[in-house]
Parts: structure tokens; sequence; C-alpha cells
């Protein structure tokens, strides 16, 4: 189970910033996750909490923004969601798409610091 590396990877940047800020509370971690990340949302979200433990963000959340597929329609030249990950085609025309324009993330955007 690969999420509880990343989970303590978060743990471990969110504590690194809240040092550089002069330790204040992390009450929540904000995080974008692609649907093609190879990661696990509830697998994450469990890990997180595991993570936390005996560190100075227990308690804090782990809010998760999924991610849909985008990709780039080569026929219609525009941005278009996958309606499937196993099928990158453009939902419009169908058009076989295989530039990949979002889905792939796996990014902490945000912490909520308690002042």
């Amino acid at each position: 189970m690969h999420e509880l590396s990343i989970a303590m990877s978060i743990v471990n940047m969110a504590e690194a910033e809240a040092a550089r800020r002069g330790n204040p509370q992390v009450k929540a971690i904000y995080l974008k996750l692609g649907a093609l990340s190879g990661v696990v949302k509830e697998a994450l979200l469990s890990s997180f909490a595991m993570a936390c433990e005996d560190t100075p963000l227990r308690g804090s959340r782990l809010v998760v923004e999924d991610v849909p597929v985008v990709v780039f329609c080569p026929a219609c030249k525009s941005k278009r969601t996958v309606k499937s990950i196993q099928w990158f085609a453009c939902p419009e025309c169908g058009t076989p798409a295989s530039e990949v324009l979002q889905g792939k993330e796996l990014e902490l955007v945000a912490l909520e610091l308690e002042a």
C-alpha cells in the first residue's frame, strides 16, 4: 500500500512548512488528486490518519479535490473530460485522444493553519 508512504510524505511536507512559519497548528491539508494518479483516495485518507499519529498534525484533516481526466480532442480542437478512464476518446465526437491535459495530479495545494 504505497498510499501510506505518500501520506507520510504529505505529513512531512506540512510539518516542514509549519516549522518555517513558526509552528502554527495545521488544521487541514488540501490536495488535488487526479483520476490517473495511481492513488486510491480512500486508502490515502485512512493512511493519512495513521501517518499523523504521534505528530503535531494529529487531528488535522486531509481535504482531497478529485481531478477528472481531461484530454485534447484533435478533431474538435478543444478540451474534453473523458467519460471513462478506460477509453480516451472525445465524448462529443468519439475521436481517440492521446493528449492528457489533466488527471495525473497528486498536488499539495494549500495548508490551513491556526493562528
